[in-house]
C-alpha cells in the first residue's frame, strides 16, 4: 500500500505555500474504491522550483529528474520502507513533434492550481485535493461527471494534444463503467487516425491497463471499434467482426466470441491476451461445408500472427511464446491416454497447462450454447496427478545424458546423438518407469542396433500426428 506524505513535509510546504493531492487518487476517492493507492501525486503552487527542492531535502531523499518539466522525484524512508511520490509545480503543456513523444512544457509557481487542472485529460481526472483544507478543487465539473459515471474530455484539442488520451478513455470507461460523453466520443472517432502516431509502448502500457484492471475489457474493446481505433491499432481484430460461425457450436461472431474468452478468462494479462487472439484467424480459415464452416488449422495460423502483432505492440519476447503457445495448443482434446497427457504437458510446460486449461473453459463459456467443462476437470485431475509422479518433460530430465550416450555408442557431438536422445525420451514417455540408467542403457543399445528401422518408424509416426 502507498503511503501519503508525512504530515511534517506538508506542514513545511504549507508555511511557503500550498500543497494538493491530484490525479487518480483524488477521483477513486470520490468514487469511494477501497483498493490501495499505488501512486499518490502532489502539486505545490507559490513556491519555486528550488526552494521547493531544498525543503524537501530535510525530509528524504531529491531526484531532480524532471527539472524541465517542473517534477520532482522524492522519496521517503520510513520503518526501513521507501515511498517515492512526484511533486509538480502549476504547469501548462502542449505536444510538439512527431509521434507525440515531446511536449513544451512551461511551469510556473504563481499559476494556480485551476490553471493546471484545466490541462489535464478528462474532468474526472481534472480535480485537486486541498490538503490544508480537505476542499476539493474542481474547475471543470468533474465531480458531476463522477456521479453521473460519465468521462468527458476537458477540451476541443483533448485528442489532438495527445491521440494516446483516446485509449485512456477506453481504459477508463471499462474500468469504472463509464459511458462516454457524446461530443467527447465524436471527438475520439474523428481524430481515431491519428493515434498511429504514438508509440507502440505507449499504445501497449494502456492496453495492458485495459485488460487486466477492467473486470469486464471487452467493454473498452467495443468502444475502440465503434470509434475505429480497433482497426488502427489491431486491423486482425477488426478483420474478425461479422465472421458467423455456423454449424450449432457458437452463438456469437467471432469478434463477440474473442471479447467473451478474454472476459471469462479472469487472470492473468498473459492469459487474457491469449483468450483475446485464440480465434484472430478463424476469418482466413472459414471453408463453408453442409452443416457450417469449419476452421482447420485457425490455431497455427493464428498463434504465429499474434506473435506478429505482440511484436509490433513491443511486448517481451517470454511472454509472446507463452502466449503464442497457450493459442497454438487451444484446441487439445481431454481424450487422451497417459502417453498423451504426458505429451501435452512436455509442450505446453507445467507453468503453462493450467492456463490453456482455464482457456479452454472461458472458450466454452463465450461460446454462449451452455457448454459444460466437466472433462476439462477431470483432465486438470489426471494432470496434477501426473505431476505429483514427477514424470520427465524434457530430454533434460532424463537419468543419462548426451555424453553417456557418446561414450556408450562411440558418438562424436553432434546431430546423432541428439536423434538417440529424442528416442530415449520417447520411450520414457510410453512408460515412465523406464528411466532409469541401466533401463536408458538397454534402450540405447537397442535403437544403435536397430536405427534404420527405428527411424523410418518414428519419421512415419510423427508424419501422422
Amino acid at each position: 500500500m502507498m503511503c501519503s506524505l508525512s504530515q511534517e513535509t506538508i506542514k513545511d510546504i504549507l508555511h511557503l505555500g500550498k500543497i494538493y493531492e491530484v490525479g487518480g487518487a483524488v477521483r477513486d476517492r470520490l468514487l469511494s474504491i477501497d483498493a490501495p493507492v499505488k501512486d499518490r501525486d502532489y502539486l505545490v503552487t507559490g513556491i519555486t522550483y528550488d526552494d521547493l527542492s531544498r525543503l524537501l531535502k530535510k525530509h528524504g531523499r531529491v531526484d531532480l529528474v524532471g527539472r524541465s518539466f517542473g517534477v520532482i522525484k522524492f522519496t521517503q524512508y520510513r520503518a526501513e520502507k521507501s515511498f517515492t511520490f512526484d511533486i509538480t509545480l502549476p504547469r501548462k503543456e502542449h505536444s510538439t513533434g512527431s509521434g507525440h513523444r515531446d511536449f513544451a512544457v512551461d511551469f510556473d509557481p504563481d499559476l494556480s492550481v485551476e490553471d493546471d487542472l484545466i490541462r489535464r485529460d478528462f474532468t474526472v481526472n481534472a480535480m485537486a485535493l486541498a490538503l490544508d483544507s480537505e476542499d476539493i478543487i474542481d474547475p471543470l465539473g468533474g465531480r458531476l461527471d463522477l456521479e453521473n459515471k460519465q468521462l468527458r474530455m476537458t477540451s476541443e484539442d483533448s485528442f489532438k494534444e495527445d491521440p494516446l488520451r483516446m485509449l485512456r478513455a477506453v481504459q477508463f470507461a471499462a474500468r469504472f463503467g463509464f459511458s462516454i460523453e457524446v461530443t467527447t466520443l465524436e471527438s475520439m472517432t474523428r481524430h481515431a487516425a491519428s493515434i498511429v502516431t504514438v508509440t507502440p509502448e505507449r499504445i501497449s502500457e494502456e492496453l495492458t491497463k485495459l485488460l487486466t484492471r477492467s473486470e469486464s475489457p471487452s467493454a473498452g474493446f467495443r468502444l475502440m471499434q465503434q470509434t475505429g481505433l480497433l482497426k488502427e491499432i489491431l486491423p486482425e481484430l477488426e478483420d474478425c467482426v461479422g465472421v458467423d460461425q455456423p454449424g450449432g457450436y457458437h452463438k456469437y461472431d467471432v469478434f463477440e466470441h474473442s471479447l467473451r474468452t478474454m472476459d471469462a478468462a479472469q487472470g492473468s494479462l498473459r492469459l487474457r491476451l491469449a483468450a483475446l487472439f485464440h480465434d484472430v484467424r478463424k476469418p482466413q480459415t472459414k471453408r463453408p461445408v453442409k452443416d457450417g464452416a469449419t476452421f482447420y488449422g485457425h490455431e497455427v495460423v493464428g498463434a504465429r500472427t499474434t506473435r506478429q502483432i505482440l511484436t509490433r505492440l513491443r511486448v517481451s519476447n517470454d511472454l509472446i511464446k507463452d502466449i503464442e503457445t497457450l493459442i497454438e495448443r487451444h484446441m487439445f482434446t481431454t481424450e487422451v491416454t497417459d502417453k498423451g497427457l504426458r505429451r501435452l504437458l512436455r509442450r505446453v510446460g507445467p507453468d503453462l497447462i493450467f492456463d490453456l486449461l482455464d482457456l479452454r473453459r472461458a472458450d466454452v463459456e463465450a461460446q454462449g450454447m451452455g457448454g459444460t467443462t466437466d472433462d476439462v476437470d477431470r483432465f486438470e485431475t489426471d494432470i496434477r496427478e501426473e505431476l505429483e509422479r514427477k514424470p520427465p518433460l524434457s530430454v533434460k530430465d532424463l537419468a543419462i545424458d548426451g555424453h553417456d550416450v557418446m561414450d556408450l555408442l562411440g558418438l562424436d557431438p553432434g546431430p546423432s546423438v541428439g536423434r538417440v536422445m529424442d528416442y530415449l525420451f520417447e520411450r520414457v514417455l510410453d512408460d515412465p518407469s523406464r528411466n532409469t540408467r541401466d533401463a536408458l542403457i538397454d534402450l540405447a543399445r537397442e535403437y544403435d542396433l536397430n536405427k534404420a528401422d527405428i527411424e523410418n518408424k518414428d519419421s512415419n509416426e510423427e508424419s501422422d500426428r
